[in-house]
C-alpha cells in the first residue's frame, strides 16, 4: 500500500517500517532479516543522489528533520562545503561525475542535452519509436568497474525517475539499471536488456502511482511550523497558477500516472523499487564481494524547478525526503543487518531562486535577466563584413562555439581575435560578471579564480568551445521562465556531501570538498584501486 501522510501519524514507526518493507517485497521470494555482519568491509554501497539539494537545506530546516536526513548529517561524516567543481550545474554533468572521481572535461557529459538521450541502438522499452537512452557519451570508469575489476561476481542496481540520473552514475557496465515512464512504470533501455525482469514487471503491475489518483499532497506539519509564505506571485507565472497547497493528483489514473513525478511519492515509489531489487538481486548478500546500489531522488528537483527554493512546497519535501530515508535505512537494515553497508549521499546541484523573485533568505536582490541578442546580432554583421557565414559560430546560452574553424583561416590571429571585440561588448550588458576567451581561462590562477576554474572543468582549451560569459550571481538568462540551476555560482554548487555507515568516521567538517572526491574516497574505504587517473581525491577524515 503507498504511504500517505496519516499513516505516518497514525502508526507507530515499527509498524510503519513493516509496511515499507512489505511493500517492496512485491513479487519477490520472502528473505530473514539478516544479522549484523561481523566482517569490516562493507558488502553494500549505497548512493543515494537528491537531486537540487542545496547544502543549505539541511541546517536550515535541522530543527525539523527527524529521520533519515538527521541520521545520516549528525552520525556520519558530514561536509556542509561540498561542491561540484564544474560550472554547468545541470543534472547529467552532475549525476557522471559522484561514482566516476572526474570531472565533465573528462567524463564527455557536459550538459543534460548531450547526456544520454539521442543515442544509436538504445530503444527505450516501452516508450514510443525513437525515443532511446544509454551511456554511450559516458567516458571513463566508475566505482562499479573498479569493484568489477577486484571482483568480476560484483552485482549493481541504479534506479531513479530520470534516465540520466539512474544510467550515468553507473558508467557503462551493462545491468540493472531503471527509471520511470510517463505510463506509471519503470523501464530501462536495449542497451541493458530486451526484456524486463520478473521482479520489476511484478513491481510495475501494482499500478502504485495511478493509484493516487486524484488524492491530494498537503503540508506534513501544521502551517505554524513553515515560516515560508504559501502564496508567492511568482509561482503563478511558471506553474499554471496552482500555487496554494493543496496540490491534488490528477482524478484520471493515466493522467495521475503522469503527473505523479511532481509529487512526493515519487520519491518513495523509487526507494520502494530498490529495495525490490535488493532482494530480487541479492545485493549485498555475498560477504565476500561488495555490490553497489544507486537511487535517485528527482521529486525536489520538480518540485524546486515548480516552485522555487524559497517555497513552502521545498521546505515539505525536504520533510518527507528525510522521513522517506528514515524508512528506507531502517528496512535496508532489516535485509541486509546494521553495519554492513555505506551510504553516500551528495545532489548533483543546487537551484537559484527567480531574479524576479526578490528572496528573503538568498541574496539576490541585485539578481538580473539577461540576453545577449544585441551584441550577438552585431557580432554577425562584422562576420559578414569579413566574408565570414554567421553560421560558422553558434551561442547558446553564453557559450560561444566555432563550428567552423576554417573559416577563419584568413583572419588574422583567428576566430579568438574577432571573438575578442565580441567578449567586450558582452561585457557591457547589465548582469554579465565575464566574458572569457578560453584561451585566456587556459592561463587564469585557478587556485584563486574559481569561475574559470569550474570552466576549465568543462571543457579543454583547444575544444571548438572559444568564449564563455558568465552571469553574474543569482542572475538569470532571459529565456529562463522558471526557479532553475546550471551556474558556475555556489548557489548552484554547493552540495551535501556525506558518508556514514561501515568504516566511516563520524565528524562535522567545514572544510572545501568536491563531490569528485567521493568515488576515490568510497573506493579507499573497500580497499579497491581506481582503474585510470582521478580528479578527485581520498577524504581522509571519512576512511577510518
Amino acid at each position: 500500500m503507498p504511504f500517505a501522510r496519516s499513516v505516518f501519524r497514525l502508526i507507530p514507526r515499527a509498524a510503519a517500517l513493516v509496511l515499507f518493507i512489505a511493500g517492496a517485497s512485491a513479487g519477490v521470494t520472502a528473505q530473514a532479516p539478516v544479522r549484523a555482519s561481523s566482517s569490516k568491509k562493507p558488502t553494500l554501497i549505497v548512493l543515494i543522489t537528491a537531486d537540487q539539494m542545496r547544502a543549505d537545506y539541511i541546517a536550515r530546516f535541522d530543527r525539523q528533520l527527524t529521520g533519515g536526513l538527521k541520521r545520516l548529517s549528525r552520525g556520519g561524516a558530514s561536509f556542509k562545503n561540498g561542491f561540484h567543481d564544474h560550472a554547468i550545474t545541470e543534472t547529467a554533468p552532475g549525476h557522471a561525475a559522484i561514482l566516476s572521481g572526474r570531472f565533465p572535461v573528462h567524463t564527455g557529459i557536459v550538459t543534460n542535452s548531450q547526456g544520454v538521450n539521442g543515442v544509436p541502438n538504445a530503444q527505450v522499452l516501452g516508450a514510443r519509436a525513437g525515443q532511446s537512452a544509454s551511456p554511450d557519451r559516458f567516458k571513463g570508469t566508475t566505482l562499479v568497474d573498479w569493484l568489477r575489476a577486484a571482483n568480476p561476481s560484483t552485482k549493481w542496481l541504479s534506479v531513479s525517475r530520470k534516465d540520466r540520473s539512474a544510467i550515468l552514475p553507473i558508467g557503462k557496465s551493462k545491468g540493472d539499471v531503471y527509471w520511470y515512464l510517463p505510463t506509471g512504470e519503470f523501464t530501462t533501455s536495449t542497451y541493458y536488456a530486451d526484456t524486463l525482469p520478473t521482479w520489476v514487471r511484478a513491481f510495475n503491475a501494482l499500478k502504485i502511482p495511478q493509484s493516487y489518483a486524484g488524492k491530494s499532497w498537503e503540508p506534513l506539519l501544521d502551517a505554524a511550523s513553515y515560516p515560508e509564505a504559501d502564496t508567492v506571485g511568482i509561482e503563478a507565472n511558471s506553474t499554471g497558477g496552482d500555487v496554494t497547497f493543496p496540490h491534488t493528483v490528477p482524478a484520471d489514473p493515466a493522467s495521475a500516472a503522469a503527473a505523479f513525478v511532481g509529487f512526493p511519492w515519487m520519491d518513495e515509489l523509487t526507494l520502494r523499487l530498490a529495495l525490490t531489487g535488493v532482494r530480487a538481486q541479492g545485493l549485498g548478500a555475498d560477504p565476500n564481494r561488495t555490490d553497489v546500489l544507486a537511487v535517485s531522488l528527482s521529486t525536489l528537483d520538480a518540485v524546486g524547478h515548480r516552485f522555487g527554493p524559497d517555497s513552502k512546497e521545498v521546505h515539505d519535501q525536504v520533510l518527507r525526503v528525510d522521513w522517506y530515508l528514515d524508512a528506507f535505512l531502517d528496512s535496508l537494515e532489516a535485509i541486509r543487518g546494521a553495519g554492513t553497508f555505506v551510504v553516500a549521499l551528495t545532489a548533483d546541484h543546487g537551484i537559484t531562486p527567480l531574479p524576479t523573485l526578490k528572496s528573503t533568505i538568498y541574496p539576490n536582490g541585485e539578481a538580473k535577466r539577461v540576453a545577449l541578442d544585441a551584441p550577438w546580432r552585431a557580432f554577425q554583421q562584422r562576420l559578414l563584413g569579413v566574408g565570414i557565414d554567421t553560421n560558422a559560430v553558434a551561442l547558446e546560452e553564453g557559450l560561444v562555439t566555432v563550428m567552423n574553424p576554417l573559416a577563419f583561416k584568413d583572419v588574422t590571429g583567428g576566430a579568438d581575435a574577432l571573438l575578442a571585440g565580441l567578449a567586450r561588448d558582452f561585457l557591457r550588458v547589465q548582469g554579465v560578471q565575464r566574458a572569457d576567451l578560453m584561451t585566456n581561462l587556459a592561463k587564469a590562477d585557478t587556485v584563486r579564480d574559481v569561475i574559470a576554474r569550474r570552466w576549465l572543468h568543462m571543457f579543454r582549451p583547444d575544444q571548438n568551445v572559444r568564449l564563455i560569459v558568465t552571469l553574474t550571481p543569482y542572475s538569470y538568462w532571459l529565456s529562463d521562465s522558471y526557479p532553475t540551476h546550471g551556474s558556475p555560482h555556489d548557489s548552484d554548487a554547493n552540495v551535501p556531501i556525506i558518508f556514514w555507515g561501515a568504516g566511516v568516521v563520524p565528524g562535522q567538517h567545514a572544510n572545501v570538498v568536491r563531490v569528485v572526491d567521493m568515488a576515490p574516497t568510497l573506493a579507499a574505504l573497500l580497499g579497491v584501486k581506481p582503474i585510470e587517473r582521478l580528479d578527485g581525491r581520498v577524504l581522509s577524515q571519512v576512511v577510518r
